[in-house]
């Protein structure tokens, strides 16, 4: 199991549809998520951050990643224009992956 830890800006203006989208989510995509082998996943907000975490339990982090997304795409076209990607986000990345500084079971 490897966990992660990510961050992305939410668009002031879109912050309510965003949570009221999330006090809902559709069920299909509850389901992606756990078919592709993601577990406790969260996301948390503060001053115009995101921030989710979730531990990945698969083999193979890319396929099933690349397989989310496909299974997700119609939710994605609903959040996606409610974020922008940080500024020090690496080319073509999302959500910024964050360096774990800190872990106790």
């Amino acid at each position: 199991m490897k966990r992660y830890g990510k961050v992305i800006k939410i668009k002031p203006d879109k912050l309510d549809y965003y949570k009221k989208i999330h006090a809902n989510p559709w069920p299909e995509v509850v389901t992606a998520i756990y078919e592709c082998n993601v577990r406790n996943f969260s996301i948390y907000y503060r001053d115009g951050y995101l921030f989710s975490y979730y531990e990945y339990i698969g083999k193979d982090y890319d396929a099933d990643m690349k397989k989310l997304s496909k299974l997700t795409k119609d939710w994605l076209q609903e959040t996606d224009p409610c974020q922008t990607p940080v500024e020090s986000a690496k080319k073509d990345e999302w959500w910024a992956e964050m360096e774990e500084v800190f872990h106790t079971d």
